[in-house]
Protein backbone atom coordinates (compact mmCIF):
# COMPACT_ATOMS: atom_id res chain seq x y z
CA UNK A 1 0.00 0.00 0.00
CA UNK A 2 1.63 3.32 -0.33
CA UNK A 3 2.23 6.39 1.79
CA UNK A 4 -0.54 8.05 0.46
CA UNK A 5 -3.05 5.27 1.66
CA UNK A 6 -1.05 4.78 5.05
CA UNK A 7 -1.71 8.87 5.53
CA UNK A 8 -5.66 8.89 4.82
CA UNK A 9 -5.68 4.99 6.66
CA UNK A 10 -3.96 6.56 9.74
CA UNK A 11 -6.49 9.59 9.60
CA UNK A 12 -9.12 7.90 10.78
CA UNK A 13 -9.55 8.79 14.49
CA UNK A 14 -6.03 9.31 15.05
CA UNK A 15 -6.34 12.93 16.24
CA UNK A 16 -4.36 12.13 19.69
CA UNK A 17 -0.46 13.47 19.59
CA UNK A 18 0.56 10.96 21.85
CA UNK A 19 -0.66 8.49 19.84
CA UNK A 20 1.12 9.78 16.40
CA UNK A 21 4.22 10.04 18.64
CA UNK A 22 4.39 6.48 19.88
CA UNK A 23 3.59 5.26 15.77
CA UNK A 24 6.06 7.84 14.26
CA UNK A 25 3.59 9.74 12.41
CA UNK A 26 3.98 13.54 12.29
CA UNK A 27 0.92 14.84 14.64
CA UNK A 28 1.64 18.41 12.92
CA UNK A 29 1.48 16.57 9.34
CA UNK A 30 -1.66 14.92 10.14
CA UNK A 31 -3.63 18.19 11.09
CA UNK A 32 -2.21 19.41 8.09
CA UNK A 33 -3.90 16.87 5.85
CA UNK A 34 -7.05 17.39 8.31
CA UNK A 35 -7.01 21.28 7.69
CA UNK A 36 -7.01 20.17 3.49
CA UNK A 37 -9.99 18.18 4.26
CA UNK A 38 -11.77 20.55 5.71
CA UNK A 39 -10.95 23.64 3.30
CA UNK A 40 -12.36 21.04 0.64
CA UNK A 41 -15.21 20.21 2.17
CA UNK A 42 -16.14 23.70 2.89
CA UNK A 43 -15.63 25.11 -0.60
CA UNK A 44 -17.86 21.82 -1.87
CA UNK A 45 -20.37 23.23 0.73
CA UNK A 46 -20.42 26.65 -0.95
CA UNK A 47 -20.71 25.46 -4.47
CA UNK A 48 -22.92 23.39 -3.67
CA UNK A 49 -21.45 20.20 -4.70
CA UNK A 50 -22.43 16.78 -3.76
CA UNK A 51 -20.16 15.06 -1.40
CA UNK A 52 -19.79 11.62 -2.83
CA UNK A 53 -17.23 8.45 -1.82
CA UNK A 54 -16.98 4.62 -2.58
CA UNK A 55 -17.33 2.79 -0.43
CA UNK A 56 -14.96 1.63 1.56
CA UNK A 57 -15.24 -2.19 1.14
CA UNK A 58 -15.64 -1.61 -1.90
CA UNK A 59 -12.56 -3.03 -4.25
CA UNK A 60 -12.72 0.45 -6.09
CA UNK A 61 -12.35 2.64 -3.09
CA UNK A 62 -8.37 2.46 -3.18
CA UNK A 63 -8.08 2.82 -6.61
CA UNK A 64 -10.29 5.65 -6.85
CA UNK A 65 -8.09 7.48 -4.40
CA UNK A 66 -4.99 7.26 -6.52
CA UNK A 67 -6.63 8.04 -9.75
CA UNK A 68 -7.95 11.17 -7.93
CA UNK A 69 -4.23 12.05 -6.73
CA UNK A 70 -3.33 11.46 -10.22
CA UNK A 71 -5.85 14.21 -11.31
CA UNK A 72 -4.09 17.02 -8.89
CA UNK A 73 -0.41 15.63 -8.87
CA UNK A 74 0.51 14.35 -12.42
CA UNK A 75 3.09 16.64 -13.55
CA UNK A 76 4.95 14.82 -10.72
CA UNK A 77 5.50 11.26 -11.79
CA UNK A 78 8.04 9.00 -12.54
CA UNK A 79 8.65 6.38 -14.68
CA UNK A 80 10.62 3.11 -14.07
CA UNK A 81 13.37 2.36 -16.80
CA UNK A 82 14.63 -1.20 -17.71
CA UNK A 83 17.81 -0.10 -16.45
CA UNK A 84 16.24 -0.40 -13.13
CA UNK A 85 16.04 3.56 -12.50
CA UNK A 86 13.49 5.98 -12.32
CA UNK A 87 13.17 8.61 -14.61
CA UNK A 88 11.23 11.88 -13.41
CA UNK A 89 8.46 12.69 -16.39
CA UNK A 90 8.65 15.60 -19.02
CA UNK A 91 12.21 16.50 -17.03
CA UNK A 92 14.24 13.35 -17.62
CA UNK A 93 15.87 13.52 -13.69
CA UNK A 94 17.58 10.13 -12.60
CA UNK A 95 15.69 9.37 -8.83
CA UNK A 96 15.32 7.01 -6.70
CA UNK A 97 12.74 5.98 -4.37
CA UNK A 98 13.84 7.49 -1.00
CA UNK A 99 14.62 5.12 1.49
CA UNK A 100 11.24 5.94 3.91
CA UNK A 101 9.49 4.60 0.78
CA UNK A 102 6.95 1.51 2.42
CA UNK A 103 5.99 0.65 -1.48
CA UNK A 104 7.24 -3.47 -1.32
CA UNK A 105 8.27 -3.06 -5.31
CA UNK A 106 9.03 -1.05 -7.62
CA UNK A 107 5.84 -0.04 -9.49
CA UNK A 108 6.57 0.51 -13.16
CA UNK A 109 4.74 4.06 -12.99
CA UNK A 110 4.94 6.32 -9.20
CA UNK A 111 3.39 9.58 -8.21
CA UNK A 112 5.39 11.38 -5.92
CA UNK A 113 4.88 14.27 -3.61
CA UNK A 114 8.17 15.59 -3.00
CA UNK A 115 11.83 15.34 -4.84
CA UNK A 116 14.19 15.51 -2.30
CA UNK A 117 17.98 16.65 -3.31
CA UNK A 118 20.55 14.92 -1.25
CA UNK A 119 23.99 13.36 -2.80
CA UNK A 120 21.25 11.66 -4.91
CA UNK A 121 17.93 12.76 -5.94
CA UNK A 122 15.25 11.15 -4.34
CA UNK A 123 11.26 10.88 -4.41
CA UNK A 124 9.12 10.84 -1.21
CA UNK A 125 5.58 10.16 -0.30
CA UNK A 126 5.20 7.89 -3.64
CA UNK A 127 1.96 5.92 -4.74
CA UNK A 128 1.85 3.66 -7.35
CA UNK A 129 -0.46 4.73 -10.30
CA UNK A 130 -1.41 3.25 -13.79
CA UNK A 131 -0.04 4.37 -17.36
CA UNK A 132 -3.78 5.21 -18.66
CA UNK A 133 -5.20 7.25 -15.37
CA UNK A 134 -2.44 10.01 -16.53
CA UNK A 135 -3.60 9.99 -20.33
CA UNK A 136 -7.10 10.35 -19.46
CA UNK A 137 -7.11 12.55 -16.46
CA UNK A 138 -4.00 15.21 -18.07
CA UNK A 139 -4.47 14.63 -22.01
CA UNK A 140 -2.55 17.80 -22.85
CA UNK A 141 -0.21 17.62 -20.41
CA UNK A 142 0.52 13.92 -21.50
CA UNK A 143 0.67 15.11 -25.42
CA UNK A 144 3.47 13.45 -27.09
CA UNK A 145 4.53 16.31 -29.26
CA UNK A 146 5.36 18.03 -26.40
CA UNK A 147 7.08 15.17 -25.14
CA UNK A 148 11.01 14.00 -24.56
CA UNK A 149 12.31 11.46 -25.54
CA UNK A 150 12.67 8.77 -23.37
CA UNK A 151 11.50 5.25 -22.17
CA UNK A 152 8.45 6.36 -20.90
CA UNK A 153 7.53 8.37 -23.95
CA UNK A 154 7.49 5.03 -26.02
CA UNK A 155 5.32 3.43 -22.99
CA UNK A 156 3.00 6.23 -23.46
CA UNK A 157 2.55 6.13 -27.23
CA UNK A 158 2.14 2.18 -27.57
CA UNK A 159 -0.81 2.53 -24.72
CA UNK A 160 -2.01 6.09 -26.73
CA UNK A 161 -2.29 3.27 -29.76
CA UNK A 162 -4.12 0.74 -28.08
CA UNK A 163 -6.74 3.24 -26.57
CA UNK A 164 -7.47 4.68 -29.78
CA UNK A 165 -7.88 1.41 -31.68
CA UNK A 166 -10.13 0.13 -28.73
CA UNK A 167 -12.10 3.35 -29.02
CA UNK A 168 -12.22 3.46 -33.12
CA UNK A 169 -13.02 -0.74 -32.60
CA UNK A 170 -15.71 0.22 -29.88
CA UNK A 171 -17.23 2.65 -32.54
CA UNK A 172 -17.33 1.37 -35.44
CA UNK A 173 -19.08 -1.72 -33.60
CA UNK A 174 -21.91 0.14 -32.04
Amino acid sequence: MAKHMNFLYLKQGNEDPQWCYDNFIQYRSMKSSDNVRQQLARIMDRFALKRTSTDFNSKDYYMNIRKALVSGFFMQVAHLERTGHYLTVKDNQVVQLHPSTCLDHKPEWVLYNEFVLTTKNYIRTVTDIKADWLIRNAPQYYNMDNFPQCEAKRVLERLIAKLQAREYTSSTQA
